[in-house]
């Protein structure tokens, strides 16, 4: 199975306003490389920094690069995200690792931009190895470098082994403040999942989820099929996803409806 990145993440991240100063941020870039590179010689797992402006990513792979076929040096791949690993990851945890991501954004974006350095992601993901078995792997996440009109620039995602084979349920996703320690609690990003849809949109979504016809839903809701209609495209435009069954699921894991 493939799997793709979102069409919500990708439009939030790469239809941002990137100002008109590549030449200056080249030197920038050319640090955070370099970093990465040596804390990847260190760490010997995997790294992905993406630059979101030019829609593209800088791959470093140490030993753990053998688990996705990846050689032990620098890649470049003209996407910001690395669809070739999240293909080899379970459907249902990549399907939970972009929601946390999702608020990871939009938690990104409520803060002023030299406090976002201060937050990371962190799940557990089953991925398939080389020998075709899903086994746990670690996956962190942060955003170090937004620019001064507040766009996130750079992304950097961490892949290694996960210390805990033991199975799970769901990807035990947390954001946390890594200058405190704190896991945030749901309830402090979660926030912003309500503010996606208006109530009536809310309320249309959910009886898509039950498999109710525009016509009953119209019904129901004491609306014209043609406003039923309308707010599916709203749900559509506004996830940012491919059609209403995209967001149902999308719209279930952020418990925007039940």
């Amino acid at each position: 199975m493939t799997t793709t990145v979102p069409q919500e993440l990708s439009s939030m991240l790469l239809g941002q306003a990137f100002l008109n100063d590549a030449e200056n941020r080249q030197e920038t870039l050319a640090a955070y490389k370099e970093q990465v590179q040596q804390y990847v010689a260190i760490e010997n797992n995997v790294a992905v920094l993406s630059d979101f402006s030019t829609n593209s990513s800088y791959i470093y792979a140490g030993a753990f690069g053998h688990f996705f076929g990846l050689p032990q040096s620098g890649t470049i791949i003209e996407s910001a995200f690395e669809d070739f690993i999240f293909n080899k990851i379970h459907p249902d945890d990549i399907a939970e690792r972009h929601v946390l991501e999702l608020r990871y954004i939009q938690l990104q974006n409520s803060l002023p931009a030299h406090e976002r350095i201060k937050y990371s992601t962190c799940c557990t993901l089953r991925a398939l190895n080389p020998q075709g078995s899903y086994v746990p792997i670690t996956h962190r996440m942060l955003y170090p470098k937004s620019l001064v009109n507040g766009s996130i620039w750079l992304a950097l995602c961490l892949y290694a082994p996960a210390a805990n084979n033991e199975p799970q349920k769901g990807i035990n996703g947390r954001i946390i403040n890594t200058e405190t320690g704190e896991v945030l609690p749901v309830e402090a990003y979660s926030q912003y999942d309500r503010q996606l849809l208006s109530t009536r949109e809310a309320q249309v979504l959910a009886l898509i989820a039950k498999g109710i016809a525009s016509k009953e839903i119209a019904g129901q809701l004491h609306i014209s099929a043609y406003t039923v209609n309308r707010h599916r495209q709203n749900i559509i435009s506004k996830m940012q996803v491919a059609n209403t069954a995209e967001a149902v699921k999308t719209a279930l894991m952020m418990g925007i409806i039940e």
